[in-house]
């Protein structure tokens, strides 16, 4: 009887340990389908902080921000104890703190690593733009290349997603730090996408260069808050995303010098339910978006597809959604959003950015605490 009872514990205790197994196999990677492909969702990390942006570096190591100021690495597919040292002093406040990551487009010669936060500046708090060498782990001679002015006591709207053009240029996104009114003013950056050489200089072409009243690093104006930033493959225009109040959130193509029109145009209405302004939607000499969301689906993160292993979404346009918790596809025509398909729902999960990884897999952040890094890859 002793020994009876013994092999029946030693055997549940198998048992256990086997349904704890197979209970963490199904959470870890689970197959959902698309109208283009079945795809396979892998979580490669768990246990991030309100984790914002990821960035993928040669030898196949990847970084992600956490919003509260840490950068942590991912390598062979662990997420590493500890943090990077050589960041500098970031505040944490409200919707701000370490946001966007941006290697170099020569980041394999230079090691040079951009980011963008929210730090004080002054008597108030901003977004910063700063670059640094990535070596042994930790980034050196950080210098800042950009301030957002004038700082506020604001917790909200920092933006601010950081691109590359493919002609060195750099584009910065800055929210209007909830104060709308400042999105429109061309002596003030809130509101604004920002263009400059990728060593801080402004360039000479420039929209605004040379008039009066208007900062010459200027390249467009009258946004809201654009979280999602991304270059087309094929002629290299940035996308822009931006969140509406109540509605109204939007794609927008950023053309030199051009009006958005935030806040005396848009879709959306204010969170009190009354309208905005004269409650326009529309203005002569304001560019309307492409695409729109009411209700506001709270997008951020973006990214065209440009890989291999889904070739039936080539030149589709990722966005996630942190309110309606989904990942958006967007199949295009030209500039022309013809079909819109909602992947994830059921998983209810807050993804902050979306990336194509380099070998064609899509890359997402989930903005919880604990936050996860997952991988989309093809199951057909």
């Amino acid at each position: 009887m002793y020994t009876s009872t013994i092999i029946f514990r030693t055997l549940l205790i198998h048992a256990a340990a086997l349904m704890l197994i197979l209970a963490a196999a199904p959470a870890s990677a689970r197959e959902f389908a698309s109208k283009e492909h079945t795809m396979r969702l892998t979580v490669v990390a768990n246990g991030l902080e309100n984790p914002w942006a990821l960035a993928f570096l040669p030898g196949g190591d990847i970084l992600v921000s956490e919003r509260p100021g840490r950068l942590r690495i991912i390598r062979d597919g662990v997420l590493l104890p500890g943090s990077v040292q050589g960041l500098p002093q970031i505040r944490a406040l409200g919707q701000g703190g370490l946001l966007d990551l941006l290697p170099h487009p020569d980041f394999a010669a230079n090691r040079l690593l951009y980011f963008s936060y929210a730090a004080n500046f002054g008597s108030g708090v901003t977004t910063h733009v700063a670059r640094g060498r990535f070596e042994g782990d930790a980034l050196k001679d950080v210098e800042v290349l950009f301030k957002a002015e004038p700082a506020s006591s604001g917790r909200v709207h920092f933006g601010s997603r950081l691109a590359f053009d493919g002609q060195g240029f750099l584009y910065i996104s800055v929210g209007d730090r909830g104060e709308m009114g400042r999105a429109q003013k061309l002596d003030d950056h809130a509101g604004k996408i920002i263009r400059i050489h990728d060593d801080g200089r402004i360039p000479e072409d420039n929209p605004f260069v040379g008039e009066s009243g208007a900062w010459s690093e200027i390249f467009s104006y009258g946004h809201r808050n654009s979280q999602g930033m991304a270059v087309h493959p094929q002629n290299g225009e940035v996308w822009t995303h931006e969140h509406g109040p109540r509605g109204g959130d939007e794609i927008n193509i950023i053309r030199p010098g051009a009006n958005y029109g935030w806040p005396v145009v848009t879709l959306g209405i204010d969170y009190t339910g009354f309208t905005i302004g004269d409650g326009l939607k529309h203005m002569p000499g304001m560019d309307d978006p492409l695409h729109s969301w009411t209700p506001s689906i709270a997008p951020s993160g973006m990214a065209f597809y440009i890989g291999d292993a889904f070739p039936r979404w080539k030149g589709d346009l990722f966005v996630g959604a942190l309110a309606h918790r989904h990942l958006a596809r967007l199949k295009l025509s030209g500039d022309v959003v013809v079909e819109e398909e909602l992947l994830l729902e059921s998983l209810r999960l807050r993804i902050r950015d979306v990336r194509v990884g380099p070998n064609g897999n899509l890359w997402l952040l989930t903005d919880h605490d604990p936050g996860q890094l997952l991988r989309l890859e093809p199951a057909d």
